[in-house]
């Protein structure tokens, strides 16, 4: 039997782990069982926004109104009918919450392949690539946890800074940072300030001050209810990561036509209202790392902003130290009250949670 986590397509937070039949295999697929993976805040925005971007198609389940939340995470082939993936590959990708999956793989390569799945086939090709790991360079092998953690989180950080650069920094003095502790937006923080043509300031939650302030990402920190107190003259790209409408018209209608341009991304605060008026500054418009990608290899040669976005992200995770602390818990029931906990903001940001079935 496959056991899985659904989420309620419609209500989020409810979620139950399941049993289904195990699928046999069919020439060239393999099965993969999935070992450990993390689980984040950006897995909530997966399924915040699984029905406006198809999170929700990749690992569709039968049962009508529930889905499976996508996550990062290892694997291990242990049983083929693919003669170029045998058993004993291990894998690193965009996997099910669920004990193992069928995949038929496409692409295949010294380093890893795509999952040419029939309905995976019109789905950003980004997550539909597994790198194999079983001879990972030493670097990469020695953070296996952080890796999952991380790095999908700050290979976007390092796509939106990429996308900053790519337009001149819009021509602003400073970045805001909405949701300035999570990972995302951490990881963004560390990007601009190596690059060092910009402020960066981070927004956050009273509460999160003392451990945003202590990440040493930021030029300053700002907790939400002290937007006001901030230059209101700065030109500001504003990049924001809660999706809360409030926070989102109160940093627009601080700064007006400063804000030069206003980056979605996120939905740390999914349970919040989206903003519902016209706003002052650049209208909000929302950042999908993979289409940045697709024009970076247009621009770049295809793989290469991957290439130098794993690079920096290995350096990051390797500086990290002890900002950030693992908690590794297993089976099903840890799996449904570890993403019930997450949904619910339950899970404070210096903390990682890494989870097998």
């Amino acid at each position: 039997m496959t056991t899985k986590l659904l989420v309620n397509r419609g209500t989020i937070t409810e979620a139950k782990c399941v049993e289904r039949a195990t699928a046999p295999l069919e020439q060239g697929a393999i099965r993969v069982t999935t070992g450990a993976f993390a689980l984040t805040a950006n897995n909530i925005s997966y399924a915040v926004s699984g029905e406006q971007i198809g999170y929700w198609r990749f690992f569709p389940d039968e049962e009508t109104g529930w889905g499976s939340v996508p996550i990062w995470g290892f694997g291990t082939v242990t049983e083929s009918r693919a003669g170029a993936v045998p058993t004993g590959t291990e894998i690193w990708g965009f996997l099910p919450m669920a004990s193992d999956l069928v995949m038929l793989p496409g692409k295949v390569s010294s380093g890893g392949f795509t999952d040419a799945a029939v309905h995976r086939a019109e789905l950003p090709y980004v997550y539909n690539m597994y790198a194999r790991t079983n001879d990972d360079p030493a670097p990469l092998a020695a953070i296996r946890n952080w890796r999952s953690l991380l790095f999908p989180l700050l290979t976007t950080s390092f796509a939106l800074d990429d996308y900053i650069t790519d337009n001149d920094g819009f021509g602003a003095a400073q970045v805001i940072l909405g949701s300035a502790s999570s990972k995302t937006a951490f990881g963004l923080a560390h990007y601009l300030r190596a690059r060092g043509e910009q402020q960066v300031v981070g927004l956050t939650s009273p509460h999160n001050v003392a451990f945003v302030e202590q990440l040493g990402y930021y030029d300053q920190v700002v907790a939400y209810d002290a937007i006001g107190s901030l230059d209101r003259s700065v030109s500001s790209v504003f990049v924001d990561m809660s999706g809360d409408g409030a926070i989102v018209a109160a940093v627009h209608e601080h700064y007006g036509d400063n804000i030069r341009a206003s980056i979605g991304v996120g939905a740390t605060h999914w349970e919040a209202p989206r903003a519902a008026k016209a706003l002052p500054g650049a209208k909000p418009a929302f950042f999908f790392a993979p289409a940045h990608i697709a024009k970076r290899d247009n621009d770049w040669g295809k793989g290469e902003i991957m290439r130098r976005a794993t690079a920096a992200n290995i350096a990051f995770c390797a500086s990290l130290g002890d900002r950030m602390t693992i908690s590794e818990l297993s089976g099903a029931a840890a799996i449904e009250a570890s993403y019930q906990a997450m949904a619910a903001g339950r899970i404070p940001p210096d903390q990682g949670l890494i989870l097998r079935f």
